[in-house]
């Protein structure tokens, strides 16, 4: 058996507001493989710390999802520095995802990546995600797409990134898997379920070999304005407390 060396808690030690987005986003890692969205360690959401240095916080490389704390997240600059060495290391390719969309998005202070079954197979398919159910007119009204170009380590696919995903908050990376920003952890989180159901209905939908009714594109174009009172307003917030109750009896400690 391998035990995981003791990490020191980082409560007191940091602000507290960069504390509480420790807090959420170890949630977020926790909820990710609540609902089977994981990818053993090789997927990654990230959140920026308020501040000019873009600083943010991405998953310790290596690191189940689901045994993820506050204090393990690593807080890492633009250039991919840890700013505490003692830290774990972090994926390359995450960081390259990542540091693109947080380095000319103020808007989008989380980013959340995932390569769930269904997400890489609407992200194989020519025609991408289908107007078929209602949640998919949420991603399709905001809704990007990034060609696959290998293993994301080189510097020079940041701009493309950049370009491909513009003002929009859903991309899907081709042949790879989704992609959701928000202002909040919780924004994020709740764009990556609805995208992720999204593809899931379309994958059992495909499979029945039936002719296909698609959402009207009229439709589709008055969904932005529903979104907020779908929510009241509040976007992922209406959730995230309820998520945080779940996670509190599934798999409690990211607070840590």
């Amino acid at each position: 058996m391998s035990a995981q060396q003791p990490i020191p808690s980082k409560k007191g030690v940091v602000s507290d507001e960069e504390w509480q987005l420790r807090v959420d986003l170890a949630a977020a890692y926790r909820l990710i493989a609540l609902y089977g969205w994981d990818d053993l360690i090789f997927t990654h959401i990230s959140v920026r710390i308020p501040g000019d240095e873009h600083h943010f916080l991405i998953n310790p490389y290596g690191m189940m999802f689901d045994e993820i704390t506050a204090s393990s997240l690593v807080r890492i600059d633009q250039d991919g520095n840890k700013l505490n060495p003692d830290d774990y290391d972090v994926n390359p390719a995450g960081f390259t995802i990542h540091s693109a969309i947080h380095a000319i998005r103020e808007d989008a202070a989380c980013v959340m990546h995932t390569h769930t079954t269904e997400g890489v197979a609407v992200s194989a398919q020519q025609d991408g995600l289908l107007p078929l159910s209602q949640q998919s007119l949420f991603p399709l009204s905001n809704l990007a797409y990034h060609d696959y170009e290998g293993v994301a380590l080189r510097e020079d696919e940041k701009a493309r990134l950049q370009e491909d995903l513009g003002n929009n908050n859903f991309m899907i990376l081709r042949n790879h898997g989704l992609l959701t920003t928000g202002g909040s952890i919780a924004d994020a989180f709740l764009g990556m379920y609805i995208l992720q159901k999204a593809c899931e209905v379309q994958i059992q939908a495909l499979s029945g070999n039936r002719a296909m009714t698609p959402i009207p594109d009229g439709i589709v174009e008055t969904i932005r304005q529903q979104a907020d009172q779908v929510t009241k307003g509040m976007g992922g917030n209406l959730a995230w407390p309820g998520l945080l109750r779940k996670l509190d009896r599934c798999n409690p400690g990211y607070e840590d």
